[in-house]
């Protein structure tokens, strides 16, 4: 279990992954030593998993960013799940419970490439047999911090 100072340094490098470990033990109240042992060890236990650079992808030429609910035929699961991996444009997928069984976040271009991203790309994989697509209109809240959300009174 996590105690306040791990958590401390959960919250600091979800602000900033690139701060220095002496501006980060002086901003959780520890040396530099110590404190590098313990995001070493948040690290070994997995719960630090990374550290990277988040991108805007309109700034990028992609314009459009969409979800999509995706049924498969079961068997070929294992195929649909590498494929997804593989494709530059999907950004996240999520095996899932209700009437989709993965969720898909994908970027495009524009409204043309989304068109071909699904009719010629995404129907293509293996065994989609049905998909449901919403468009994100715009984004109420990107940064999750975790750091903040172990204490809360709902997680038990």
């Amino acid at each position: 279990m996590l105690d306040a100072l791990d958590l401390k340094i959960v919250a600091a490098l979800e602000r900033d992954a690139r701060i220095s470990f002496a501006v980060l033990a002086d901003e959780v109240g520890l040396s530099k030593t110590p404190c590098w042992k313990r995001v070493k060890a948040l690290e070994d236990a997995g719960i630090i998993r990374g550290y990277s650079t988040r991108i805007d992808p309109a700034k990028l030429g992609f314009g459009i960013e969409a979800f999509i609910q995706v049924s498969i035929d079961f068997e070929v699961s294992d195929a649909f799940e590498a494929a997804v991996r593989k494709h530059p444009l999907i950004r996240r997928c999520h095996a899932t419970t209700g009437e989709a069984d993965y969720l898909l976040q994908i970027v495009t271009a524009d409204m043309m490439a989304l068109d071909r991203m699904l009719r010629v790309e995404l129907s293509r994989l293996p065994g989609v047999r049905r998909t449901i697509t919403s468009m994100a209109m715009r984004e109420i809240k990107g940064d999750i911090s975790f750091a903040n959300a172990v204490g809360h009174p709902r997680k038990r």
